[in-house]
Formats: structure tokens, sequence, C-alpha cells
């Protein structure tokens, strides 16, 4: 039995030390997220509006029961009591004001089918900006634990070197004073990893996992087509938040005409049949037959109080207002799209620049060590190169995680990113 339990833990072992990669991480936003459920509510919201506003220029059918009961003042003592049922159906012939309306929210319901689809691409990116902030934060824990570590050995080496009189007193000082700020900056960076993990668990609504980690080589190549330009171009024709935008322009667009149509003439048609009873005299000859009537009534508006004209020059500044808004998103498109681009492009260098700074730190480093032993180096040039080597190795972390995540981000900014560009991203952790 006691071989089976074994056998069983060492099976379930690998299992439950898995970690969860950035698929697993976005499925479960996907199924979590607030922000994402929200957008697609204010689009049930929208198209519910388009409903309304078709409504009025469809037929209009009521039924009406009235029962009255009359005292005639010729005689006080009778009661005459009387009963009608009617069924009336309207028609609208002619509203412009009505079917601009009809535009209006039309447009603003594919405004925000555009807004769902930004908020399905930016739930892409902030799942990966927050999945690799913990990657992040969790290699500069390692690093300032390092660190610190690293200072700790150099406060117990002064200190024996001091005691056995190979050095002065302000050796063992100032590496104390290095490791004090180590551990400092070990309690900041477990802080930050802390916050970073609950950023991550407000999207997925789930305490945050172990996480994968990016493969030691990455592929460094610049976007296709390497022409900023270009990609300025496929933002501006294709990111949703812009899209969005412009429909709303198209619906402020409509706006002025539903309200300029506020002078114009509606027709309507009507047709009503109803049956009257009177009891214990028939009011009249027609009681107990069926009445029909149909007609088209003409609504010509003459005067609102200067409602109309308000209404009209309100709509006017809605329009201006959403162009203006347009205007500034497609400013800010580009300038995102381009800063991007340039961020992507800047990563390869500032990863091979990062990645020879480490190199040339832990050289370095082994090389004061030696000389420090042999009394060449100060006290101050060991730490320093310590502290050198752990600065590099965490602008070498950062530079990997932003270059895989500005590609990401350039997708958004041009309004391609989708779960498949996540997935690509995937292949790259180990």
């Amino acid at each position: 039995m006691r071989r089976c339990i074994a056998v069983m833990s060492l099976a379930i072992a690998p299992l439950a030390a898995q970690a969860d990669d950035l698929l697993q991480i976005y499925q479960q936003a996907r199924r979590a997220d607030p922000v994402l459920s929200a957008a697609d509510a204010q689009r049930g919201i929208a198209k519910e509006g388009v409903v309304q506003a078709r409504a009025p220029l469809l037929p209009q059918a009521s039924a009406g029961l009235s029962y009255d009961r009359a005292q005639p003042t010729s005689d006080p003592g009778e009661r005459i009591n009387s009963r009608t049922a009617s069924v009336t159906l309207n028609q609208v012939l002619v509203d412009v004001a009505r079917l601009s309306q009809l535009h209006v929210a039309q447009s603003q319901a594919d405004a925000q089918d555009e807004l769902v689809r930004a908020a399905e691409q930016a739930l892409c990116a902030r799942v990966a900006r927050a999945y690799f902030d913990v990657l992040t934060a969790d290699d500069a824990v390692r690093q300032v634990e390092a660190n610190e570590d690293a200072f700790r050995q150099q406060v117990e080496q002064s200190d024996q070197r001091f005691r056995n009189g190979l050095s002065a007193q302000v050796d063992v000082e100032q590496a104390r004073a290095y490791h004090a700020a180590a551990r400092a900056a070990s309690i900041d960076a477990r802080e930050a990893r802390d916050d970073a993990r609950e950023a991550l668990s407000e999207i997925t609504g789930q305490p945050a996992p172990a996480l994968n980690r990016l493969q030691d080589e990455l592929p460094m190549a610049l976007p296709a087509p390497a022409d900023p330009q270009a990609w300025v171009d496929d933002a501006l024709r294709h990111n949703p938040t812009l899209s969005a935008q412009r429909h709303v322009v198209d619906g402020a667009g409509q706006g002025i005409a539903a309200a300029r149509a506020g002078h114009l003439p509606t027709l309507s048609a009507n047709l009503g049949v109803g049956r009257a009873a009177a009891w214990p005299t028939p009011a009249s000859n027609t009681d107990g037959r069926n009445v029909a009537s149909i007609g088209l009534m003409l609504n010509v508006p003459l005067f609102a109080g200067g409602a109309t004209q308000s209404q009209l020059r309100q709509a006017f500044h809605q329009q201006d207002a959403a162009r203006d808004d347009y205007e500034q998103r497609r400013r800010r498109v580009a300038r995102e799209t381009l800063e991007q681009y340039r961020s992507v492009a800047a990563g390869i260098g500032r990863i091979d620049a990062t990645r020879t700074a480490v190199d040339s730190a832990g050289r370095a480093l082994a090389s004061t060590r030696i000389g420090h032993e042999l009394g060449t180096q100060t006290m101050t040039d060991l730490l320093l190169a310590i502290q050198t080597q752990a600065s590099a190795q965490a602008s070498y972390s950062q530079a990997r995680h932003q270059f895989v995540l500005s590609r990401l981000l350039l997708l958004q900014a041009a309004g391609r990113i989708d779960e498949a560009d996540l997935a690509a991203v995937n292949t790259l952790l180990k």
C-alpha cells in the first residue's frame, strides 16, 4: 500500500507543479472579465434601442372596453347603462423624424458592435500585459534576493577579514549599508510582485497561479511590413475604437436630420371597429351594431415654443463634438501605433545591449572579486560590481518581456490582435 501511495504521489506531483500558460490565463479572463461583459451588455442595450426606435413606424393596434351608467335629468328614477368595445389600428405613413431617429439608433448599435470588438482586443492586451508584469516582477524578486544574499556574504566575509586584521572596519560598515539597502529593495520587489499578481487576478477572478516563463531565445525580427506608415494606415482603417467613433459621427448627422424634421408634417392612417350597446333603452339606432371607421390624419407642426430650433442647434453641437472626438482618437491611434512600432524596433537593440551588459557585468564581478582578494580592488569596487550585475539582469528581463508585449500592443493598435496572436506568443513560453 505504501508503495502504491508513493507511486501515485510521484505521478501527481508534476501535475501540481505545472504552471499556467498565457492561453490558459486568457481563457479564464474570457469567462470572468467584467469589462468585456459590461461591453456586451451595452451592445444589448443599443440593439434594443433599434427595436424601440423602429416600433413607432410599425402598425400599432389597441383594444378598448368602456362601461357607463347615467341618470337622465328628465327622469331621476331611470338608469341608463352603456357599454362600448372597440379595436383600433394605426399606421404611420410619413414621419421623417422617426425614420431619422431609427438611423441614429442603428448607428449607435453599430458603434457598440465595434466597442465590443475593441473590448475583446483590449482583453488580449490586458491579459498579456498583466501576465508579463507578473513575470517581470518574479524576475525582479529573484534578482534582488540574490543581490541581498550576495551582500550578506560580503558582510560576513568583511567581518571575518576585519577580525583577522586584513581589512578596516569601514569595509564592514559599507557592506552592511549595501546589505540593508538590498533588504529594503527585496521588500519593495515582493510587494510589487504581490500587486502584479493581484492585477492578474482582477482580470481572471481567480488567484494568480504559477506562470510559464519566456524561453531563453526569442525571434528577433521587425514587424511585417517593416514600414511604420503602413501600420498607421492599417490602424486608421481597422482600429475598432476609431471605427466606433465614425459610427458616432454618422449618428450625429442623422440626429441633425431628425431635429430638422421636427418642422415637417406627419401623415398616418387609422382603422377602427367598435360596437356600442345601451340598456334598458337603446341610446341610438346603431345600438348593437358594428361600426367601422377609416381615416387619414395629417399633423402640421406650427409652433413648439422654440424647442424644435433648440433641438436642431443642439444636434449641430453634438455633431461638432463627435467630429472633434473622432479627430482626437485618430491622432491618438496614429501616435500609439508609431510608438509601439518604434518600441518593437528599439526592443531588438535593447535586448542585445542588455544581454551584453549582463555578460560583461558577470565577468567584471568575477574579476573584481579576484582583485579584492589580491588587494587591488576596494570593497566599494566589489559592492558596486554586485549592484551593477543585478541592475543589468533586471534590465535584461524587462527588455525581453517588453519586446514581446510591444508586438502585441502594435497588433492591438492596428485592430488585428486576437487569440491566435496570444497562441503564437504562447509558443515562446516554457
